[in-house]
C-alpha cells in the first residue's frame, strides 16, 4: 500500500514539475514576444517623430515658395486688377 501511494505522490510531483516547466517557458517567450513589440513601438515612435519633423518642414511658406518659382516656374503678381460689375 506504501509503494503505492509513493508511486502516485512520484506521478504527481512529476506532472507539476513538468508544469512547472512549461508555464515557465510560456512566460518567458511571452517576455520575449513583449520586449520585441516595446521595441517596435519605440522604433515607431521615432519614426513618427521624424515624419512630423519632415512634415513641418515641407509645409513652410519659403519652401512652398521656393518650389513653385523653381518647378512650377511661378512669378509674383506685378499688379492686381479688379473687375467691378459696372465694367463689363
Amino acid at each position: 500500500m506504501s509503494g503505492r501511494i509513493n508511486a502516485l505522490l512520484l506521478l504527481i510531483l512529476l506532472a507539476c514539475a513538468l508544469l512547472l516547466v512549461n508555464s515557465q517557458y510560456k512566460t518567458r517567450s511571452l517576455f520575449i514576444q513583449l520586449e520585441r513589440a516595446q521595441a517596435a513601438g519605440r522604433a515607431l515612435d521615432v519614426e513618427w517623430a521624424q515624419l512630423q519633423l519632415d512634415q513641418s518642414t515641407l509645409g513652410k511658406h519659403a519652401r512652398i515658395e521656393a518650389v513653385a518659382r523653381r518647378d512650377l516656374k511661378m512669378v509674383n503678381v506685378t499688379r492686381t486688377e479688379y473687375l467691378t460689375p459696372e465694367a463689363r
